[in-house]
């Protein structure tokens, strides 16, 4: 059970998924997120966080969520540790409790990056202190928050948008799933037979979508997603820890490019956006994410104030 924090905008104590939040919520941490950027782009000194330190644990790599993190903490005026699991204990056997409530005498919010999403559901109950979803393997909701800021940013809406993942059914896709479903969005993903979403987080979304005027859609044609998308995201086909799986998956999904041919069928306006790493030629064309239409960098950099917006939200209460 979700332990409540009725102040905040974020009503419970951690931070793992978008499933807890109502599109209201959402929209006010996207407000947030907005006011936080404006604020220190113009120069305005704005340190909240000031004396305050973030946790951050690492059991897989990271490029944008790491460093995403650490200068949100350090610019909001507090800091982050980095905590590799091979560097502390957890890597040797201490369970994640006892590190949760260890680390909770020491900092004021965790940050974790992991594989199993119960891994993080059990950090988040024996800490005493917020708990953040930095990815897991079902879901990635800080991607999502920067996702929504972005398309907030350029649409300025999203009522009635349509959104088409083309790819594999992981945790990106299930994070923007859930988000396009709290927001009123269309949401539909083409994936292989077999590589849908999960069929729980299916349910979950179209309820969502049922009673936020969005719909949800599983196809395994790219052609039926992308039609009249207003927005076009993609993923690698291959996560970190499938790497075994490498080779099936490039034959399996070798119709799911995305491509100048596919991208057609999209509104002109259409926006590409893709989470990174991005492997060129396999999942999207490089004319594609390097044309006109991407926006897969202003995006990277929407991690940085979407989280800002997190880890204000959550960490003064």
């Amino acid at each position: 059970m979700a332990k409540l924090n009725k102040k905040n905008i974020i009503k419970t104590k951690d931070f793992l998924s978008l499933a807890d939040m109502t599109g209201i919520d959402i929209l006010k941490l996207l407000e947030l997120a907005g006011e936080i950027k404006l604020k220190q782009s113009s120069g305005e000194e704005y340190h909240p966080l000031k004396g305050k330190i973030l946790g951050m644990i690492f059991e897989k790599s990271s490029t944008r969520t790491r460093v995403s993190f650490e200068a949100g903490m350090l610019q909001l005026g507090g800091h982050a540790l980095f905590l590799s699991s091979d560097d502390i204990q957890l890597g040797r056997g201490e369970t994640i409790e006892d590190t949760g409530k260890v680390l909770s005498q020491f900092v004021d919010a965790l940050m974790l990056r992991t594989h199993e999403h119960s891994k993080a559901e059990a950090l988040a109950n024996a800490a005493d202190v917020p708990v953040i979803n930095g990815l897991t393997d079902m879901y990635h909701p800080c991607q999502a928050l920067a996702d929504l800021l972005t398309i907030q940013e350029i649409k300025g809406s999203f009522k009635g948008l349509n959104i088409a993942y083309i790819g594999d059914g992981n945790n990106v896709a299930h994070s923007l799933m859930l988000a396009s479903a709290k927001t009123g969005m269309n949401f539909s993903i083409a994936c292989p037979a077999g590589y849908e979403p999960d069929s729980e987080v299916i349910k979950l979304a179209k309820n969502e979508a049922l009673h936020n005027g969005g719909t949800i859609t599983i196809t395994h044609s790219p052609k039926e997603a992308i039609l009249e998308a207003d927005a076009v995201y993609a993923d690698v086909w291959t996560s970190m820890g499938q790497e075994q799986e490498n080779s099936i998956r490039l034959k399996e999904f070798k119709d799911f490019k995305i491509d100048q041919n596919l991208v057609k069928h999209a509104k002109p306006d259409y926006i590409f956006m893709h989470c990174l790493p991005a492997h060129r030629e396999e999942e999207v064309a490089a004319e594609v994410i390097d044309g006109p239409n991407s926006v897969v960098f202003r995006q990277a950099g929407n991690r940085l104030h979407a989280q800002k917006a997190l880890l204000v939200d959550l960490m003064l209460h």
